[in-house]
């Protein structure tokens, strides 16, 4: 609060929105409100679903669904309404085929390609390098390094727990290369070629490394994050590659993952690992029906975190503030169903009091929800997945650009125009799909 008087705002949230898309409290807080009220609807629906369930299986809580007992009876549900069981799809889901999957959608997508390079010596013996090329646009066949990649896939000892995107090295074209300088002082255009990392901590197999439906997902999220390094094509790196607005950082890597989940895509790479036979129509048919199943309940438990942390934030005077008091008045305020509790309770919720980097900002999540699933629908109204032209917009303004221009404006070039929520509604089961 300091912070912001001393830079003339009202509050923090003012101060923390003035520098990102959405630009005030007030869009943030429309933003969340109307998915808090739509998601509210569904996970009590979601909650009657499960007493009908214990009912019928003549299972009595005195004190009705507590927070203890959600996704115990929760997962009872799902199997019972769509027999799927996810570890069923784990067998398909090698490692080695994943990303094969990750090559060949930037490939489709953006005409890059992987090259391992078995010389290079590396950290870890665990860890592949490719060379990422393309080829030129003059018509000759010749390729170009677009960047150098490295893939850390597996836990070790003393490794950061978590997945994460890192560089090594930014894109950059400030190299004074063709400067009046002497030639000792110039620095080769190969500088400017960014080093790209993805890092996760799956654990090792002595034979196929299998990865679990949300790994997989995780996987084509980070990559996503690669592509906004590997692709970057600014003048200065400290515009390029990430260094973007927090409410548009996620954007990238949150629209890979749409390529994922993609039958045709799935269909095609997810082998079985014994056997090489395809994953079968009834277990994908079984996943895609159970995709928004409990969206109500988890939209519920992130919505009341951001709702809380917006709120928390436009108070103009903490004397003689009360946490647990306010905490409690926000929740009976917004009318927080019975049975869920925020995911965040304030004495743990590292992103708004570790540092202030994401205080007044957890909103982003759900900002780029929207933005993502928006992106991915101009894909599909093409007919085509990798339609060409929207994925040469989608390169010069949602991967390429940086920071070089405001976000929302890439947005508009991209799209066309503003976001539109209900993209990202209809994804989570929020409205109906037609």
């Amino acid at each position: 609060q300091k912070i912001a008087k001393i830079h003339g705002y009202e509050s923090f949230a003012h101060y923390q929105c003035a520098d990102r898309m959405a630009g005030t409290p007030e869009k943030v807080m429309e933003l969340l409100e109307n998915v808090w009220n739509r998601a509210k609807k569904t996970a009590n629906q979601e909650r009657k679903e499960m007493e009908l369930f214990l009912d019928e299986s003549n299972v009595e809580l005195e004190e009705g669904i507590q927070p203890y007992d959600w996704r115990y009876y929760a997962e009872k549900v799902r199997k019972a309404k769509y027999d799927f069981d996810e570890s069923l799809l784990k067998p398909y889901l090698s490692l080695k085929n994943v990303r094969e999957a990750l090559f060949a959608v930037s490939g489709n997508l953006f005409g890059l390609k992987y090259k391992k390079r078995n010389d290079i010596a590396l950290y870890h013996p665990d860890v592949d390098i490719y060379e990422v090329t393309e080829e030129t646009s003059d018509g000759t066949g010749e390729e170009r390094l677009v960047s150098i990649f490295l893939h850390d896939n597996f836990a070790r000892p003393f490794k950061a727990s978590g997945a994460w995107m890192s560089e090594y090295r930014s894109q950059t074209k400030n190299l004074n290369s063709t400067s009046s300088l002497p030639t000792s002082t110039s620095v080769s255009s190969i500088e400017g070629i960014p080093i790209v990392s993805n890092n996760n901590n799956f654990a090792k197999s002595d034979q196929v490394t299998l990865l679990s439906y949300d790994d997989a997902r995780t996987l084509f999220h980070e990559f996503g994050h690669a592509h906004h390094g590997m692709l970057s094509d600014a003048t200065y790196g400290r515009l390029a590659s990430t260094n973007v607005l927090t409410d548009f950082v996620e954007l990238p890597s949150q629209l890979m993952e749409h390529w994922f989940e993609q039958r045709d895509v799935i269909k095609k790479y997810a082998q079985h690992y014994k056997t090489s036979e395809q994953v079968p129509d009834d277990l994908l048919d079984k996943l895609d029906a159970a995709k928004s199943f409990q969206q109500g309940f988890q939209t519920i438990e992130y919505s009341a975190c951001a709702l809380l942390d917006m709120a928390l934030h436009q108070i103009s005077d903490y004397n003689d503030f009360d946490l647990q008091e306010f905490e409690q008045n926000e929740l009976n305020r917004l009318g927080m169903p019975q049975g869920i509790v925020m995911r965040h309770r304030p004495a743990h919720f590292q992103h708004l009091f570790s540092t202030n980097a994401y205080a007044a900002g957890y909103y982003v999540y759900q900002w780029a929800e929207v933005l993502d699933a928006d992106a991915f629908a101009a894909f599909k109204e093409t007919g085509d997945i990798f339609d060409p032209d929207t994925a040469l917009r989608a390169r010069k303004y949602i991967y390429s650009a940086g920071n070089t221009i405001p976000p929302d404006e890439l947005f508009r070039k991209f799209r066309g125009r503003d976001p539109d929520i209900n993209f990202m509604l209809r994804k989570k089961g929020l409205i109906d799909s037609k």
